[in-house]
């Protein structure tokens, strides 16, 4: 009977000699990212995060790199289109390729159905009442309502159109039209005596705090407050707001509005919007 050969071992020398697909099949290992890539990724994030062209150094800083490595990525990614460089102050941005693809994604977002979950979750934890406006031929409309524990007894219901100036959804939608859209929407009001409202001052405190509050304005016992969701050109896509009535503890609406202004906040972001607590009106003109 002959005895059994043994097996070769294969050393390192011959390993470096396989192709990557032999080399494979001889010993598997985890799929890994190309480090290069990740880093540019992580150099265009810097780009996007700074609110206006960028000097290399906060670039770098910003992607945790030296001035040499973020140079050199800025280099490669002012080459495919990605970056670019201002010629006169030298300043980095953003590439017309960057912004084709950052278009392309936007154009795939559906900002309804991103914010759905998100706030049927929202009431699942905190119990209160939610219900999401988007702005129609009326007038802010409902369109989704998230009863919470105990639900809020009310007239109003899915497809309820809410006055502008008289609840904390219009005045939110209010706050983040332009001019124009203003003067249009306040014309068409007729909930309210509109003489009686300082709408300069209620567009002001709204963009300040990013969020409405009323107390028993619109239907007496409810007390609500409204956060914007913001599209790209920083108008309020979709209003959430919060209603409450006596059997929930006052106490506890600074955390809960809170809660649900973090929501408000990612879903904004998601869809390219910007969140700030210092912004000014959309079409508003520079301050001299």
């Amino acid at each position: 009977m002959r005895a059994k050969k043994p097996r070769p071992v294969m050393t390192t020398k011959a390993m470096k000699g396989l192709r990557i697909d032999e080399a494979s099949a001889v010993t598997p290992s985890p799929r890994r990212g190309i480090q290069s890539v990740n880093i540019g990724f992580r150099v265009l994030a810097a780009l996007a995060a700074e609110p206006e062209p960028a000097a290399l150094g906060v670039v770098a800083k910003r992607s945790g790199l030296s001035a040499s490595q973020a140079h050199r990525y800025l280099a490669s990614l002012i080459a495919s289109g990605m970056a670019h460089q201002d010629a006169s102050s030298g300043r980095y941005d953003l590439g017309p390729q960057a912004i084709q693809i950052g278009l392309a994604a936007l154009a795939r977002t559906d900002v309804f159905a991103d914010a759905d979950p998100a706030i049927a979750a929202f009431t699942r934890e905190t119990g209160r009442t939610t219900l999401v406006a988007a702005r129609g031929p009326l007038g802010p409309t409902i369109v989704r309502w998230h009863a919470g524990r105990p639900p809020v007894t009310t007239s109003l219901t899915v497809g309820s159109v809410l006055p502008l100036l008289g609840s904390a959804t219009g005045h939110v939608f209010l706050s983040f039209m332009n001019a124009e859209e203003v003067a249009s929407a306040i014309d068409n009001e007729t909930s309210i005596d509109k003489r009686a409202v300082d709408v300069d001052a209620i567009r002001k405190k709204v963009r300040g705090a990013m969020s409405a509050s009323v107390d028993e304005t619109l239907i007496p016992g409810l007390r609500a407050t409204a956060v914007p969701i913001l599209d790209i050109q920083a108008r309020a896509a979709l209003v959430v707001t919060m209603i409450a009535t006596s059997a929930f503890d006052r106490r506890n609406d600074q955390a809960v509005v809170e809660g649900l202004m973090r929501v408000c906040r990612s879903l904004t972001e998601k869809i390219g919007g910007q969140w700030s607590t210092s912004r000014k009106p959309p079409g508003s003109a520079s301050p001299r």
